[in-house]
């Protein structure tokens, strides 16, 4: 699976631009451009806007700052929104998730809920104060990963918003649905403290899960307990250590929330791609 190089990529650092086969998987999900007469320039090429929405995730810079070899920083941009309304991002990650299932390659057994604040300088939806950040504007990002790390679920809230707020609504909008539980094998949930709640329970319970979420002082016990002790839910914390080599999502310049949703399916289905074997085939 191979698509040809242009000039324009040479000229840019190639570990800051994406994967060969991640845009031979994104190009079918791209929307047709608009038919009838059109002025002006010819539309801009997708592969390169493409690449140059990648470099602003990848490198972090201002949609300002974009190399100019890499397309017009506005037209950039406005490729970039139209691909969000056309949900082109969530659709690469979802077909990403659904080929490593294919492939069997997700491991549905545990599955992992963490958060991590990022400061928000010019605020905009789903942004409130920081109450670990003397409350100046932040957001968080929620992420449910399966045993291996690898991102099932993504939501976005303000930094006061508590963590269990957002487990209903994580669990509602996964792109690809799990499969069904066995009663021999159910899926088990793990999470910190801050989902230590008896409605919480109650409702992994009534979807079939068995949690393993850790009140206080309990997972201090057990490390005391056993020295190499390691939790599983730490594999979504390295997770989002993964997400945050994406310096854009480092700090959030976002006003919209649907673009920074788009952001961070896009950093998914990255990470998600890369396990498969269209990439190492």
């Amino acid at each position: 699976m191979s698509c040809p190089a242009t000039a324009y990529e040479s000229s840019v650092d190639s570990a800051f631009l994406p994967p060969e086969p991640l845009w031979c998987a994104v190009e079918p999900l791209l929307p047709a451009p608009p038919v009838g007469p059109r002025r002006g320039r010819p539309r801009a090429d997708d592969r390169q806007l493409f690449f140059a929405i990648y470099y602003v995730l990848r490198t972090g810079l201002q949609w300002k700052a974009l190399p100019r070899r890499l397309g017009a920083a506005s037209t950039a941009h406005d490729r970039f929104q139209e691909w969000t309304r056309a949900g082109v991002f969530r659709q690469l990650w979802a077909l990403g998730l659904l080929e490593l299932e294919v492939e069997g390659r997700l491991d549905w057994e545990f599955q992992s809920l963490d958060s991590c604040a990022t400061k928000a300088p010019l605020g905009g939806e789903a942004v409130g104060p920081n109450p670990t950040d003397r409350g100046k504007g932040g957001t968080k990002r929620h992420v449910l990963t399966d045993a291996r790390g690898l991102p099932l679920a993504v939501e976005v809230s303000g930094a006061n918003v508590h963590d269990r707020q957002l487990v209903d609504s994580i669990f509602a909008h996964m792109p690809l649905l799990p499969p069904l539980a066995v009663v021999d094998s159910p899926p088990h949930f793990c999470g910190d403290k801050a989902y230590d709640a008896h409605w919480i329970r109650q409702l992994l319970a009534r979807w079939g899960y068995v949690d393993h979420i850790k009140s206080r002082g309990q997972e201090a016990h057990e490390r005391q307990l056993t020295p190499a002790y390691r939790a599983r839910r730490w594999v979504c914390e390295r997770t989002h250590s993964w997400m945050n080599r994406f310096r854009r999502l480092l700090i959030r310049w976002e006003k919209k929330v649907a673009n920074y949703h788009a952001l961070l399916y896009l950093a998914c289905a990255n990470i998600v791609w890369k396990r498969s074997i269209l990439f190492s085939g």
